[in-house]
C-alpha cells in the first residue's frame, strides 16, 4: 500500500491508497474475481443434491456442517452453458445480505485461480454495452497486466426475488432433512 500525503487546512493527513484482493476463478475459459472480503470458505464439490423444479443456475443444494446450503452454477446464472464438473471445479462459499439476514450461497466455478492484490488505479467502471445486455452482474473491470478480469457484484449476482427463492429452499430442505431423522 503506498501513502501519499495531503495538506489539508495546515495539518498533513496520511492518506493510504487501499490496494483490494480479490479471489480469481474461472468460468469457462472467463476469468471473473470478487472481493475477498466476500469470501468465506473454498470447498470441494460434495455430494450436490438436485431440487426438482429450480431453474438450471440452481445446482442444488449441499449439507455443510449440519446446514443445507444452496449450489449455485456461476456460469449458468451468467447465461452461459452448465458447468461440466472437473477435478478442479469447487464452490466458492459467500455471504450475501437479504432482508433476512446473510445467506450463505455456494457458486460453482470451473477453477480458482489465485488472490491478487489489485491497487484502485487498475480497476474501472463496468463498460455500458448498451439497455440490450445485462451488466448489473458487473461490479468493475480490473486490469492485471495486459488482461481484464471481471470483478463480480456479488449482491446483485442474484436478485432479491432470487435469494428469496434460495432462502425458501434451504428452510423447506432443513425441514426435509429434520423431519426424515
Amino acid at each position: 500500500m503506498s501513502n501519499l500525503i495531503r495538506r489539508e487546512t495546515g495539518h498533513a493527513v496520511a492518506v493510504q491508497e487501499q490496494v483490494g484482493q480479490y479471489l480469481t476463478f474461472l468460468v469457462g475459459t472467463e476469468s471473473f474475481a470478487v472481493s475477498i472480503l466476500d469470501v468465506k470458505e473454498i470447498i470441494e464439490i460434495a455430494n450436490v443434491t438436485r431440487v426438482p423444479l429450480t431453474p438450471d443456475y440452481i445446482h442444488g443444494v449441499i449439507n455443510l456442517r449440519g446446514s443445507v446450503v444452496p449450489v449455485i452454477d456461476l456460469s449458468a446464472r451468467l447465461s452461459r452453458h452448465c458447468s461440466e464438473v472437473s477435478k478442479r471445479s469447487c464452490i466458492v462459499l459467500v455471504a450475501v445480505e437479504t432482508s433476512e439476514g446473510s445467506q450463505l450461497i455456494g457458486m460453482l466455478v470451473d477453477e480458482v485461480r489465485e488472490i491478487l492484490e489489485i491497487p484502485p488505479a487498475n480497476i474501472q467502471p463496468a463498460p455500458d454495452f448498451g439497455t440490450d445486455i445485462r451488466t448489473d452482474f458487473i461490479q468493475a473491470m480490473a486490469r492485471v497486466d495486459d488482461v481484464f478480469i471481471i470483478l463480480l457484484a456479488i449482491s446483485r449476482v442474484l436478485s432479491l426475488d432470487e435469494l428469496s427463492l434460495l432462502s425458501d429452499l434451504a428452510q423447506s430442505q432443513e425441514h426435509l432433512v429434520a423431519n426424515s431423522d
